[in-house]
């Protein structure tokens, strides 16, 4: 299947456009320097959108009961019914049109914060508790429940980056898929799609990929449209849980064992080092893939070629590459 170019949406203030309430920006260089060039980003930025302007009142999230209320700092005024109709009408659009394959949020913001948003109570003076969601982040998981998303702060986080963006051209894969399969005809493409990405999810949860496959098997008893929507939801929940390095560390041990009997014995102990330097932190999970694929392909081993977890898309590879020419810890 032909990589695509991929969408991701953004917060806008990330790009560096000036659209903060105080008329600055919050610029991040990873999604600037490093997907911009790889990606088509999508800004949004829901107080500008809104029609809140710039400058602005800032705003915060308010306890009441149990609901959540947006409300200016100073004046108090309650913004929240015309924030979440915009959110509500916005994210609608971005589910039915902008054809994303995930999304960058901008982390503590109480529009776009995914999690951990500071929300007050009511009573005057009384100490904020993280335990809020942005209005618009909340709009759109309701609207794109199974899209990846994730905030600026935690691309900094080596695990929770990689876990994100391999979703990303996960989802961009499947919905490419999912557009072919549901008009109807053979689900071919489906076990093939379902058996390219065994690693992969054996690498975040064992239990999913047999899981999914019992998704596969029902197909000639299930709805088309009721099948996908089973699959999808549980592939990208699979893929939401971040790998361990021990289970990948286990991945790269189970495809070593397809080349115990051709390679010589310093090819052998070269990948033994890389695997055992890698379950050790000292090299990128990148390092001993790179090594296997070579193998993979000097030695024709079938029952590896078309692994998606040894052969990811060209995008990817191509942002790893800007993120260590940046001197990020790919670790």
């Amino acid at each position: 299947m032909a990589e695509e170019r991929v969408r991701i949406g953004v917060s806008t203030c990330l790009l560096g456009e000036l659209v903060r309430y105080d008329g600055q920006h919050k610029r991040d260089p990873i999604v600037c320097d490093v997907l911009a060039p790889e990606v088509e980003l999508v800004p949004v930025c829901p107080e500008v959108e809104a029609g809140f302007g710039v400058p602005r009142e800032p705003v915060r999230l308010i306890k009441r009961g149990a609901a959540t209320r947006m409300v200016g700092v100073q004046s108090a005024v309650d913004v929240t019914d015309r924030m979440n109709t915009w959110a509500d009408t916005r994210a609608g659009v971005l589910a039915a049109s902008a054809d994303l394959s995930g999304y960058i949020l901008k982390k503590d913001s109480p529009s776009c914060g995914m999690t951990r948003v500071k929300r007050f109570p009511a009573k005057p003076d009384a100490a904020p508790a993280r335990d809020g969601v942005g209005l618009f982040a909340a709009a759109l998981a309701r609207q794109l429940p199974n899209l990846p998303i994730e905030e600026e702060g935690r691309l900094h986080d080596v695990v929770l980056r990689d876990t994100f963006l391999e979703s990303v051209f996960a989802y961009r894969r499947w919905r490419t898929l999912r557009a072919a399969l549901e008009p109807g005809g053979g689900v071919g493409a489906l076990v093939a799609f379902h058996t390219a990405h065994k690693l992969s999810l054996l690498a975040h949860v064992p239990a999913a990929y047999q899981a999914l496959g019992r998704i596969v098997a029902s197909a000639p008893r299930q709805p088309r449209a009721a099948l996908l929507a089973r699959y999808e939801a549980a592939f990208m929940a699979a893929l939401r849980k971040p790998a361990t390095r021990g289970r990948h560390t286990s991945m790269l041990q189970h495809m070593a064992g397809y080349f115990k009997k051709t390679l010589d014995d310093p090819a052998r102990r070269e990948l033994e080092q890389l695997i055992s330097d890698y379950r050790a932190g000292l090299v990128p999970l990148l390092a001993p893939l790179t090594l296997i694929r070579h193998h993979v392909k000097r030695l024709d081993v079938g029952h590896l070629t078309g692994q998606r977890y040894l052969d990811p898309p060209a995008g990817l590879r191509a942002i790893e590459i800007r993120l260590a020419q940046a001197g990020i810890d790919l670790r």
